[in-house]
């Protein structure tokens, strides 16, 4: 074990029995498989991935919330399955859409609670609770229940809960889910600056919005059905399709017949599809740039009106379809089932 490693697991792996009615045997559902990566103290670590990657199963495992079934993981330089009461005082976990503590106490006196449950003096935690709600932009917010917050600032108390103690190893679980844009940007805002105060604080972010994951993140490691496909920092994971033309089209709403021609098009590595009521998006990764004359007359062949063409830089989004083969929009479509 390296001592500048906060996280590190190999070959970690879960697997659940799942027993279905009238049937004798028991199903197996592997929800995480030989999963290994190594996260140094210091980083902003992201987990960019559909819901029902395994995210969520990997946060418990690392939490001490949920036992491997193949492999070992340790956090904070102890292993979570034989020294979890050595990981727990050192790590906080926050989830998108949990409670935020009991409905009749004010949100200070929520986090009040949590601070003596955490064992934290009276004095420290009100000076903490005062920074973090002025930070969060809550301090006119104090004094009200929670069971009159909004969802956005029920969220943020959460996210203030994680924070509360300052822990060496902090997990969010999509902690903006639910949020509106600006909520989510002080969200973000918050927690790059969390770690830019002190570098021996690391913190693990799962998501499955890709403008977050490039904007806050260190490094990325993308999951699926799992598996960890990539990891890397997102410029180096984009740095990866720089060779290739990734081109975004509008175009009238897209016949079923159309999409396969595309996809059959020599130089068409991959092509993702948006559609809307009144017109489709398509996103193309293409060998080279001479390909798009082939997309372009295939379109006009099918009566499809060309209304916007935009060559663009690559994104996350385009290194996940790249990676799998679809969106996370289509992935989470095909198996909504959480992980």
């Amino acid at each position: 074990m390296t001592h500048s490693l906060a996280i590190e697991t190999q070959d970690l792996g879960r697997a659940y029995k799942i027993r279905e009615a009238k049937k004798k045997e028991a199903k197996t559902l592997v929800a995480l498989r030989d999963v290994s990566l190594q996260v140094p103290r210091g980083e902003l670590f992201g987990l960019l991935g559909p819901n029902g990657a395994g995210k969520t199963t990997l946060i418990k495992i690392l939490t001490t919330l949920l036992a491997p079934t193949a492999g070992w993981a340790r956090v904070a330089g102890f292993d979570v399955a034989r020294a979890p009461n050595q990981v727990r005082p050192r790590i906080n976990m926050v989830s998108g859409g949990e409670s935020s503590g009991y409905g009749l106490l004010t949100v200070r006196e929520n986090l009040w609670m949590f601070a003596q449950f955490y064992g934290i003096p009276t004095k420290p935690a009100n000076a903490r609770i005062d920074e973090l709600l002025a930070t969060l932009k809550m301090s006119d917010r104090a004094n009200t229940k929670s069971s009159d917050l909004s969802t956005g600032l029920r969220q943020k108390t959460n996210i203030a809960r994680g924070f509360l103690t300052d822990p060496q190893v902090l997990f969010l679980d999509e902690p903006t889910l639910g949020l509106d844009v600006g909520a989510s940007r002080d969200v973000r805002a918050f927690v790059r600056g969390w770690i830019n105060a002190d570098r021996a604080r690391t913190l693990l972010l799962t998501t499955h919005y890709m403008v977050e994951a490039d904007e806050l993140c260190d490094h990325v490691a993308i999951i699926n059905q799992g598996r960890v496909l990539a990891c890397d920092a997102p410029a180096n994971l984009k740095q990866r399709l720089q060779r290739e033309a990734i081109f975004h089209l509008e175009v009238s709403p897209l016949k079923d017949s159309v999409l396969p021609m595309l996809q059959a098009l020599p130089g068409v590595c991959q092509v993702t599809h948006h559609p809307a009521d009144d017109r489709a998006a398509l996103d193309f990764i293409l060998a080279d740039e001479s390909v798009l004359g082939a997309v372009i007359n295939t379109l006009t062949q099918a009566d499809i009106r060309l209304l916007r063409l935009d060559k663009r830089a690559p994104t996350l989004e385009d290194v996940f379809v790249n990676l799998v083969g679809r969106s996370i929009e289509e992935v989470e479509r095909a198996d909504p089932s959480p992980a």
